[in-house]
């Protein structure tokens, strides 16, 4: 009798442990998991909004410089050039470049100075939320060119 009642009272303690590792697990798993998932996206996406800006500031100044030189105007052809190059990456946004000259972008020795700066929203964050508070990081790059010493002044 002594050792059934031993063996029923260890059973009864090993049955109140029964699966707690499993729901502990996955409590662990799931309050470390997923902000660290949710902090993988946000730096991939500036990630990509950073390359995404360099390139759109090169490709602009380097239109700039050949619009310049075919009698275009630059800043038509730099606009164009950035909404090209922001939209290979997935990121898009108006008014985005500012576009200078020193002195003007068709003289020989000029400066085309290209400035490309937006605003990255976190994602999955809800409208109604954006709508009320600002959740975004602003990445911006410049680049400068000059325009060859020996082009047509016209």
């Amino acid at each position: 009798m002594r050792a059934l009642r031993a063996r029923l009272r260890h059973l009864q303690e090993t049955s109140r442990e029964d699966g707690t590792a499993v729901v502990e697990f996955l409590g662990t798993a799931v309050v470390l998991l997923v902000p660290t998932v949710y902090l993988v996206l946000v730096l991939g996406r500036l990630q990509a909004a950073a390359f995404a800006v360099d390139g759109a500031a090169r490709e602009g100044v380097r239109a700039a410089l050949v619009a310049g030189e075919n009698d275009r105007d630059p800043e038509l052809s730099a606009a164009a050039a950035v909404r090209i190059a922001l939209g290979d990456q997935g990121v898009g946004g108006d008014d985005v470049l500012t576009l200078t000259c020193a002195p003007r972008c068709d003289r020989p020795g000029a400066t085309v100075t290209a400035r490309v700066a937006l605003v990255v929203d976190l994602p999955l964050v809800p409208v109604f939320v954006r709508d009320r508070m600002t959740l975004g990081f602003p990445v911006s790059a410049v680049a400068s060119g000059r325009v060859d010493d020996f082009v047509d002044a016209g």
